[in-house]
């Protein structure tokens, strides 16, 4: 029996290591199929995260090309009204009837619609009259000349200035009364 014993114990061993093989080889492709699943999860993730910056960079260009066309096409409105102007002045240029009447109602009247441009778009003139006090945010003084006015009164207006919207885009340029 003792032989017996030996083959049974035998058989056990072999049993033991077996179910402790298929144990470790079961433990070994769970943790395979969880290093697959994660590296999976990975790769999908670097996929997103490269989708995510290629939609960025797409939004980013648009909004440039938009930007670009705004500032290149903001003054259509505008240049599309001056374009009757600039044709009446060219008509004006052409006319060889020598009425001067004419020639003076023709541009008062290009004037009326250069100055109606100007109102669509609030592009507004800065006049200052003689006597005003000179306002250095919209007048610029290139002379002080004596004169029976207070210091710093505008004696004459040598070019008439611009705001747009608000804005000054040119001063008017005036000489003012000296100190006395």
């Amino acid at each position: 029996m003792s032989e017996e014993l030996k083959q049974e114990e035998a058989l056990l061993e072999v049993s033991a290591e077996g179910a402790s093989d298929n144990a470790a080889e079961e433990a070994g492709l769970a943790l395979e199929a969880q290093l697959a699943a994660a590296v999976a999860e990975l790769e999908k993730a670097k996929g997103d995260v490269l989708y995510a910056k290629a939609e960025a960079e797409n939004i980013r260009r648009r909004a440039a090309e938009e930007n670009d066309k705004a500032r290149k096409f903001a003054v259509e409105k505008f240049a599309r009204e001056l374009l009757g102007v600039k044709d009446a002045l060219e008509m004006a240029l052409l006319d060889q009837s020598g009425n001067f009447e004419a020639l003076k109602m023709g541009v008062d009247l290009t004037q009326k619609a250069l100055v109606s441009a100007f109102d669509k778009f609030d592009l507004k003139e800065i006049a200052p009259a003689v006597g005003d006090k000179l306002d250095p945010n919209l007048h610029q003084a290139i002379s002080a000349i004596p004169s029976e006015l207070e210091a710093n009164a505008i004696v004459q207006v040598m070019q008439k200035g611009y705001q747009l919207s608000g804005r000054l885009l040119r001063p008017a340029m005036v000489m003012v009364a000296a100190p006395k």
